[in-house]
């Protein structure tokens, strides 16, 4: 029999469907081309890792740089927060992580999501689409519930495969290809997720001493030094950096934790920088089995491609790896929009919350009415090439570290806040002496010196306060105030 807890999640997921039929509504001039969506979402790729971006000489991303070609290609999209949970639960209900409350990787809601979070699924679905997903879920929903988010959950583990291709990846890809041969008497949206280049985290851990596998299957070993890319340019801290951030540095680099990388040379960052390439050809390879499919099955010119990441990864970006900071590697991913014939191949600087904006976008495009609740615009009209006059001059993201090791006998976690407007990018923190930073990123794009402490940025620190406050006010992010509370004054771990 179905417990109580059972018929109270039946009871919220019809809830969800009514709510989303009630919201739905097909505009008649747009809907009548109905395109597949297809949405390819890749684990830990930071923005400008791709050949198209950064040359070829130390990796090699054809099927991306084929979809950069044909579409748009937004240079300033940014995750709504850069850690696994919290960004895929904003992407698929449009909603910021404040607001559902997955701020981190914990699911802090029993596995159910409040009604009004309707997902990505339930809208297309009840649009008419047949809706389809592979890959990693990691979000706070039970994914053998098709009620509660509207797609069919693909099988991965195949027989079929021979075994040296039996990895996580290509298990992903090859679901998604016996999707694509199928019939489809309506327009379907596929969700492929893939795991790499995620393989890094395991990567590191092994360069530290640890038994780690690799999923998605083993990348070989690093060449000679003088064949490895360069450290990162922007290796050390920043200048004047965030007191707190340098505790939680530490904090996360302890030996028995996730991140132990604390003893890594400029060496060992560059055989981490040529793994992590490694990995990002592998997955382009995969979601290259997938596009070979959608134009095999003869649908390619009628499929919006929407291809991102959840958050990047440093590799070295100021001594840190992995994610969760505010640091462009970290928190800036890529994303294209390519609608084959439709949009304009171009690259756009538009500041783009990947949270939300990406769900408003799929809405657009198959001619469903944005509902109001949903904070994110669609870039449909941006890959299309048309005027955007009126387009957002800032976006905030959110954070919550809380991945830490002991060190001085505190386990200590952090939350703040990003507002990135054209010129700069403003972080405010929870904890530390000095809680604030201030980056020129037109001037000094990778990060290396904090102005927020400089008596000429003033002025820019008090604007980006003033947005900050009005985005807490507009969306109801209670932290916010409590951040900005008595002029940023001090607070101790």
């Amino acid at each position: 029999m179905c417990g109580a807890s059972c018929v109270g999640r039946r009871v919220l997921a019809l809830l969800a469907v009514s709510i989303a039929t009630q919201l739905v509504s097909v505009a008649t001039t747009f809907a009548a081309e109905r395109p597949n969506i297809l949405l390819v979402i890749t684990d830990q790729q930071s923005a400008d890792v791709m050949s198209c971006r950064m040359g070829s000489q130390y990796i090699d991303t054809p099927t991306m740089d084929s979809l950069a070609a044909g579409g748009m290609l937004f240079t300033r999209a940014y995750a709504s927060n850069p850690l696994c949970m919290p960004l895929r639960n904003s992407l698929f209900t449009g909603r910021y992580p404040h607001e559902t409350g997955v701020t981190k990787n914990a699911d802090p809601k029993g596995g159910s999501l409040a009604p009004e979070f309707v997902f990505m699924g339930t809208y297309l679905r009840n649009a008419g689409y047949e809706t389809a997903y592979s890959g990693k879920w990691h979000i706070c929903l039970d994914a053998k519930d098709p009620d509660a988010h509207g797609f069919e959950i693909l099988k991965t583990k195949s027989k079929s495969l021979p075994p040296q291709d039996n990895n996580y990846d290509s298990r992903v890809s090859h679901a998604a290809v016996e999707f694509l041969g199928r019939e489809h008497d309506k327009p379907f949206l596929l969700v492929v997720s893939l795991l790499n280049p995620h393989n890094i985290c395991e990567w590191a851990r092994r360069a530290a001493g640890r038994e780690q596998n690799l999923s998605c299957g083993e990348i070989g070993t690093p060449p000679a030094l003088d064949q490895l890319p360069p450290p990162p340019a922007n290796l050390d801290p920043p200048k004047n950096e965030p007191d707190g951030m340098t505790f939680i540095r530490r904090a996360y680099q302890v030996d028995t934790g996730l991140f132990p990388v604390s003893r890594f040379t400029p060496e060992d960052w560059r055989k981490q920088r040529w793994g992590y390439y490694r990995m990002v050809e592998k997955v382009d390879g995969e979601i290259g089995k997938v596009m070979g499919a959608l134009r095999s099955a003869g649908v390619e010119d009628d499929t919006l491609v929407i291809f991102t990441s959840d958050h990047g990864d440093c590799t070295g970006a100021h001594r840190f790896n992995q994610k969760t900071v505010f640091y462009d590697e970290s928190v800036r991913i890529p994303l294209i929009v390519r609608w084959k014939g439709k949009t304009a191949p171009a690259t756009s600087d538009k500041l783009v919350n990947t949270g939300v904006d990406i769900l408003p976008t799929m809405l657009d495009c198959a001619g469903i009415e944005q509902p109001k609740n949903l904070p994110g615009r669609s870039v449909l009209p941006l890959a299309l090439g048309r005027p955007s006059e009126l387009w957002r001059d800032c976006l905030v993201a959110q954070n919550n570290m809380s991945q830490t090791g002991v060190v001085d006998g505190i386990r200590p976690t952090m939350e703040g806040r990003m507002v990135r407007t054209d010129r700069y990018k403003y972080c405010l923190y929870a904890r530390g002496t000095r809680r604030e930073a201030l980056y020129d990123m037109q001037e000094d794009p990778l990060e290396t010196v904090n102005l927020a402490g400089d008596s000429k940025y003033r002025q820019v620190v008090l604007e980006h306060r003033k947005l900050l406050s009005n985005f807490g006010r507009a969306h109801r992010d209670a932290l916010v105030e409590d951040l900005l509370k008595n002029d940023v004054e001090p607070r101790p771990f």
